[in-house]
């Protein structure tokens, strides 16, 4: 668990009661994907996110009530597997209403860290929403974008070390 003034990042697997909100706002989020149309079922794929030590692992940011403030997970695929990379931070989000506090980059950081614990030497991400997060956390832009149900998204890629992750700018 990681602690913060205002929120706590917790594993899924510790909070599996936000599932089923967490599983509306991946709908209403990636609808092409996860919509009635999409091939993507939301609530199957949180449900196998809650692992502590292996992949897919998720976490969520609560605040003191237990409400939901975004989530991020660590998967062996996502949006630009088809390159031969992984793994990936995946499912990242944090609704409008709770951004600019440091919510995501606090998700992020989970992710690198726990990437970082199951020893992997980089991790990946393809977005065009979370773009800012991750530079200002060291990621590096790849040469292409991929394309995404949504139209084409930047992937980035982070070296990791073991030594603690630096703290967000």
């Amino acid at each position: 668990m990681h602690l913060h003034t205002e929120f706590q990042i917790v594993p899924l697997a510790d909070a599996v009661a936000t599932i089923p909100l967490l599983t509306r706002l991946f709908i209403e989020e990636w609808g092409p994907y996860y919509g009635p149309d999409g091939p993507g079922d939301a609530e199957k794929d949180l449900h196998e996110s809650c692992n502590h030590d292996d992949l897919p692992v998720a976490f969520v940011a609560l605040d003191d009530d237990g409400t939901v403030l975004g989530t991020a997970a660590l998967k062996k695929e996502s949006v630009g597997s088809e390159l031969g990379l992984g793994p990936w931070l995946a499912a990242f989000y944090v609704p409008i209403e709770h951004r600019k506090r440091g919510i995501g980059s606090a998700l992020v950081e989970a992710i690198e860290n726990k990437a970082r614990s199951f020893g992997f030497e980089s991790i990946f991400v393809s977005t065009d929403a979370a773009e800012n997060i991750v530079r200002r956390r060291g990621w590096t832009a790849l040469e292409n974008p991929v394309e995404s149900l949504r139209g084409p998204v930047a992937v980035y890629k982070l070296g990791l070390s073991t030594k603690a992750s630096r703290a967000p700018i």
